[in-house]
């Protein structure tokens, strides 16, 4: 995969990380999805699980069990407003909602919205939070 070294939003490895034996190098995504990425590695994270940067990642695993109403929603909101605002200083983050549930699942899909501070253009990731603390799988 082509590095772009002229990326000014940034370039970074893969999230999970791959490797190309062929190059002998890492996967590297640059730009939006460089972002992305940096989104739901931050989210999927809890804080302690980095040795060398205990405050990184964002707690929200603490809310697996609790009930499903506007308390949730204003608790996600908060704690993915401090993890962005402490960790990825790319964006100005906007607002999370649910777009969809699936409570046999135990899935919520959450739309996380922000705006890229450089580019000052608006975007969106869905993060899917496991209600069950079931697994912490993210596909991009």
């Amino acid at each position: 995969m082509a590095e772009n070294k002229g990326s000014f939003l940034g370039t970074g490895w893969s999230f999970p990380p791959a490797f190309n034996k062929t190059h002998e190098s890492v996967a590297m995504v640059s730009d939006i999805k460089d972002i992305e990425e940096s989104i739901y590695l931050i989210l999927s994270t809890m804080p302690g699980e980095r040795i060398m940067q205990p405050e990184f990642g964002c707690d929200l695993k603490r809310l697996t069990f609790e009930i499903d109403d506007s308390t949730l929603i204003a608790a996600f909101e908060h704690m993915i407003y401090h993890a962005l605002l402490n960790f990825e200083p790319r964006v100005n983050y906007i607002n999370t909602r649910i777009i969809n549930r699936k409570e046999l699942d135990g899935i919520l899909y959450l739309q996380i919205n922000y705006f890229i501070i450089t580019t000052n253009t608006r975007h969106n990731i869905v993060f899917p939070f496991y209600l069950q603390g079931e697994g912490t799988n993210v596909s991009v």
